[in-house]
């Protein structure tokens, strides 16, 4: 798979990670037969290379899911752990954190997000001095909807944050406009969340073939050539679907190796959503 660096440190990150809404929020009490097809999606992920995996508080259970998955797989490459604040107050913020370690079961996590910029003023200092204490290495904000751009540029380029996490995708490509080029300009790392717009691209497709130019990006799949798209964007580091099916991961890190579209092909992936 290929990656990209992280452009405040130079680490390179795979491009291709996997996000744990909904799919790893398991009911409490579920054991390893529940686990099992996240064990193999987990596993596929790091055979192919990848290592992000991006959880949150906000997830129900997933983060001691993503714990307990790890400690069946006993993997021999450390992922790459990614997770979030998601409540108000100090003390709250610092309890949080210090309770998705443990779920994660780490003594160090790599990336430590604010999530939807919620009580953001208060988490991101503490982050920050987190950071500095090595507790955390890298410090990012995240939202998921469009309207709180504005607001996600003008913290990247106050900094400091290593990562943004936006959503962007060959249906909503607003990050386009400003936050992508803002991020590339202040050194900030990005995650892409909603790649498929929570299914509504697939049913946007549903039932046509792939076009046949697919076939020079190397792609087998509809969710192959979405991601790519959001690939093919310079200022893109990494893109994290959420799946709990082997079959759709194996499909979705296979979007990280090959040729990406160039601009008119850029175009005309959008433009099979019109």
């Amino acid at each position: 798979m290929a990656s990209r660096k992280i452009p405040s440190s130079g680490e390179a990150i795979p491009v291709v990670g996997l996000g744990t809404w909904q799919t790893f929020d398991l009911p409490a009490g579920a054991g390893a037969a529940a686990r099992a097809p996240l064990v193999e999606v987990v596993r596929g992920l790091l055979d192919a290379g990848g290592s992000v995996v991006d959880s949150s508080p906000m997830y129900g259970r997933a983060e001691e899911v993503v714990g307990d998955v790890l400690a069946d797989l006993r993997p021999a490459g450390k992922p790459f752990l990614a997770t979030k604040v998601w409540t108000r107050g100090g003390r709250e913020g610092e309890a949080q954190l210090a309770e998705s370690m443990r779920r994660f079961r780490v003594r160090t996590l790599d990336l430590a997000q604010v999530h939807n910029l919620l009580d953001v003023d208060v988490h991101l200092p503490m982050l920050r001095e987190r950071k500095r204490s090595g507790v955390v290495r890298y410090v990012g904000i995240t939202h998921y909807t469009t309207s709180a751009f504005a607001d996600l540029e003008r913290r990247m380029r106050a900094g400091p944050v290593d990562f943004v996490q936006l959503p962007y995708s060959a249906a909503v490509r607003d990050a386009e406009a400003r936050l992508l080029p803002a991020a590339s300009e202040s050194g900030v790392a990005v995650l892409v969340n909603r790649p498929f717009e929570e299914g509504a691209i697939f049913r946007a497709v549903r039932g046509r073939p792939l076009p046949g130019y697919a076939a020079e990006l190397g792609c087998t799949a509809w969710s192959q050539l979405f991601l790519k798209f959001i690939l093919s964007h310079p200022a893109v580091t990494c893109v994290i679907p959420a799946t709990a099916d082997p079959r759709h991961l194996a499909e979705n890190v296979a979007a990280g190796s090959g040729p990406l579209p160039d601009a008119a092909l850029r175009d005309r992936i959008a433009g099979e959503l019109r």
